[in-house]
């Protein structure tokens, strides 16, 4: 994967954390820099974390999958585009209720682990190409730091209405990089040997 890809992925994988994040700027009372920040920081941290654990999950596989790896690659951007763009159109609006100055840690961890559950996926596509996984997860981490600071500042301004149109986008990039890793293997020449 080269360096545009790299980072088309990490954007990719930071949209739906991007869109929760709005949501949970939407439900806090005016939150601060420093509270946008913390949240930042905990999304970020999951979400460079769970690609690693995906990725050690398809390396140990890849050696039975090696003649169709390319296929499982696309087959799992593909799938998670496709939900992610379900999951932007049928996005319940949220109600009106108390807002809070803050979420708790638990709130938040758990946020992110849901959010990065389609990393950890990724990672499982990553591990059949043979990617440079550290660089790759570091990138998609700090974009979802610095995706999920701004989603929570903007949340208390937008709502969720950009929330749902920035997860349609990251599904729509997702099956492009799938999209792209096939049409890089399928156009490779062959080795011989």
């Amino acid at each position: 994967m080269n360096l545009a890809s790299t980072l088309l992925l990490a954007l990719a994988m930071s949209t739906d954390a991007f869109a929760a994040a709005i949501g949970k700027g939407a439900s806090l009372h005016k939150p601060r820099l420093r509270e946008a920040l913390r949240t930042g920081l905990i999304f970020g941290v999951i979400e460079a974390i769970t690609p690693v654990i995906g990725w050690a999950f398809g390396l140990a596989a890849s050696q039975y999958v090696a003649r169709f790896d390319h296929w499982i690659a696309f087959c799992l951007l593909a799938v998670l585009g496709v939900r992610m763009i379900q999951a932007g159109l049928t996005a319940p609006k949220q109600e009106a209720e108390d807002k809070p100055q803050r979420h708790s840690f638990a709130v938040l961890a758990v946020t992110a682990f849901a959010t990065s559950i389609d990393a950890m996926a990724v990672g499982v596509g990553l591990a059949f190409i043979d990617v440079d996984i550290l660089p790759t997860a570091a990138a998609i981490g700090v974009a979802t730091m610095l995706m999920v600071t701004v989603g929570v500042m903007l949340g208390r301004v937008l709502g969720n209405i950009v929330g749902r149109r920035a997860e349609i986008m990251g599904g729509v990039i997702l099956i492009g990089i799938g999209g792209l890793i096939l049409f890089e293997h399928l156009t490779a020449p062959a080795v011989t040997g």
